[in-house]
């Protein structure tokens, strides 16, 4: 979606750290949205797990919009998912040159945006939001994965807000890395994407998996492989989609497997993984907070006492406390 203003504070985060990096879609994504916006650019936080397709988010503000039809983007078979963190009334949405609705944007509401259809849009109030970027061959992917027949397109009213728990839920989880990116769990975002993905394809895209025998978990040679590249990447995190490849798996079948036999989804695996070594380490007395969160991967002693407290119910230091007495 593109939004008007002269006068913009674009606020999004640049992710580095495997999956989540600039590439293809700073000139697809990116770029092209800055122009529009009048910015000049727009990072985004982009995922690699699928292996065809790169998906993208960025949160969007504007404080000081003006009341002027927003640039156009090139079309291009993709979508932008918004996710609206801020109301704004009366709004208007354009495709194609030509007004098609007018609505008010709702904190927590959502709306698709075609951009083969050259979206566009006149914001005259503050406005704030998420978008996602959903490309054809990202949900041809994920089609492909569910073993689903590939969707023709998606159902939509133009401009129309639809109150969708499920983005909403999903995109807050996406906020702390936004703004933390450093913090970000590479595996976290990826599961939280393919979810993004997965939702827009069945909800309006009608993806309905064609029936197979129920899938099982991984087998053992395959989790020992799963669970030895996690262990020897704890400190700077691993892409989902090499795990995956080393078992053999696709990223939603691994996942799924993953689950099925560990319990939980790899990303949370990796964060019990290193919470049990913090404990170890924590055992050193002449080793500080600070230390333990750089030895266990943790970007710092915050996010280690955040991590910590989560699984272990207490903060790190009254656990060390609590070894003393």
């Amino acid at each position: 979606m593109t939004v008007s203003g002269a006068s913009r504070d674009v606020r999004s985060k640049e992710l580095q750290n495997a999956d989540l990096q600039f590439g293809p879609l700073t000139d697809a994504y990116g770029q092209r949205l800055g122009k529009a916006l009048r910015v000049g650019n727009a990072p985004a936080i982009v995922t690699r797990a699928l292996r065809t397709a790169d998906m993208a988010v960025t949160e969007i503000r504007c404080d000081n919009p003006l009341p002027e039809l927003s640039g156009s983007m090139q079309p291009e078979d993709a979508f932008i998912v918004a996710l609206y963190l801020r109301d704004s009334p009366n709004c208007e949405c354009w495709e194609d040159g030509r007004r098609v609705s007018v609505w008010d944007q709702r904190i927590g509401e959502s709306s698709l945006h075609d951009l083969k259809r050259d979206p566009a849009a006149l914001i005259r109030n503050p406005y704030q939001c998420l978008a996602f970027y959903l490309p054809r061959a990202a949900l041809d992917a994920i089609a492909d994965d569910a073993n689903a027949p590939r969707i023709r397109d998606l159902s939509y009213k133009p401009g129309a807000g639809v109150n969708d728990v499920t983005i909403s839920g999903l995109g807050s989880l996406l906020l702390p890395a936004l703004s933390h990116p450093d913090q970000a769990n590479p595996l976290f975002v990826d599961h939280v994407l393919l979810a993004v993905g997965a939702h827009i394809a069945q909800t309006y895209g009608g993806m309905r998996p064609v029936s197979r025998p129920a899938r099982g978990g991984l087998a053992p040679w395959q989790e020992r492989r799963a669970t030895e590249i996690l262990r020897a990447n704890l400190k700077g995190g691993v892409a989902l989609r090499e795990v995956a490849r080393e078992c053999g798996l696709s990223v939603g079948y691994f996942s799924h497997a993953f689950r099925r036999t560990l319990g939980m989804a790899p990303h949370q695996w990796l964060i019990e993984q290193r919470v049990a070594l913090s404990k170890e380490k924590l055992r050193d007395d002449g080793l500080s907070l600070s230390d333990v969160a750089a030895e266990c991967g943790f970007s710092d002693q915050s996010h280690l006492a955040r991590a910590f407290r989560q699984t272990v119910g207490v903060s790190p230091g009254a656990w060390r406390r609590t070894l003393k007495r």
